[in-house]
């Protein structure tokens, strides 16, 4: 069986889960602050709302974030995006870098306002000068798509690497992209795997794909491919469904492991399931076509079963 390894590219995260500050690191003078606190920690979004708004409304920009966030999660308040806005404008306006952040977020998902990527990058400029790290990821991949500023890799790359260093693992792997692309700087495998690597230890599925990807083709490294293995797996069983593809696909080649087609047919079985559509929908249906060739239809019942049960239980086991 021919192997399919498919190249996974730079990929754009431009939007996090909204940031919430903590009231009491800065007004811990404050009784009612503490009691939003208290009541925020024990899901009493409501009595939070209620404590938070005087605070809000007294100008005091942590609780006017945490109100805003409220508004666009729709937490103890009707959702209201409108509203969200209003209060995350008058805690970012106060140089809130959580704020900030949230409101390039706002801009930039079309939440209570009309989309504009000029106005988002705005805010995330400012965030990410303050050192916010998600911010500056975030400000990369505008430069590197020329949403809201002028397309400019080597920005890019600036930003990318600052949060980076700080140990983002979104900003690794896209800093790792532009290596591996040769975006803003030389291409260089090498350097690529080396922020991958970093990126996947943290748990990022798609880098752990990536660097699967590196050691089966060897680029980067020497080829290895019980290595491949083992990265794959580790993504697979986060749901990743190109990594579950080429697990399969290594089982069925023999790579690292004995020729397994019912494995192979399970892993492949779970990636056709886990896309609807596109590319790897259509892999996987060949890789199937062809590895069922090779088992009887009692075979490939039991894997279709196994594959169920697996994904029921997460992937843990499979």
């Amino acid at each position: 069986m021919n192997q399919r390894i498919k190249q996974v590219l730079l990929v754009c995260v431009c939007l996090f889960t909204l940031h919430m500050q903590v009231m009491a690191d800065s007004l811990s003078d404050s009784e009612s602050a503490l009691d939003a606190e208290r009541a925020l920690d024990a899901g009493d979004y409501v009595k939070a709302a209620k404590l938070l708004r005087p605070l809000a409304e007294q100008g005091l920009a942590q609780a006017q974030l945490s109100l805003g966030v409220m508004y666009a999660q729709g937490n103890g308040v009707p959702q209201d995006y409108k509203e969200a806005v209003k209060w995350h404008r008058l805690a970012a306006e106060q140089g809130l870098a959580d704020a900030q952040f949230n409101l390039g977020a706002i801009y930039a998902k079309e939440d209570g306002v009309l989309q504009d990527y000029k106005e988002a990058a705005k805010w995330y400029r400012l965030a990410a000068e303050q050192g916010l790290d998600e911010a500056q990821d975030n400000l990369g991949n505008m430069y590197s798509k020329g949403n809201g500023v002028p397309q400019d890799y080597k920005e890019a790359m600036k930003w990318h690497r600052l949060a980076a260093e700080q140990g983002l693992a979104d900003a690794q792997f896209n800093l790792g992209a532009m290596y591996y692309l040769g975006q803003g700087i030389g291409q260089d495998y090498h350097i690529a795997v080396r922020w991958w690597k970093q990126a996947a230890e943290q748990g990022l599925a798609k880098a752990q794909f990536n660097l699967g990807l590196m050691y089966a083709s060897g680029n980067g490294v020497p080829q290895d491919y019980k290595e491949a293995m083992k990265w794959y797996r580790l993504a697979a069983e986060q749901g990743h469904a190109k990594a579950q593809l080429n697990l399969g696909v290594m089982y069925g080649n023999g790579q690292s492991v004995p020729k397994d087609y019912a494995l192979a047919y399970m892993w492949a079985y779970i990636a056709a399931e886990n896309e609807t559509y596109g590319e790897i929908k259509k892999l996987s249906t060949e890789i199937l076509a062809l590895v069922a060739k090779q088992m009887d239809s009692n075979q490939i019942a039991e894997m279709q079963e196994l594959a169920r049960r697996c994904t029921a239980n997460k992937f843990k086991g499979c």
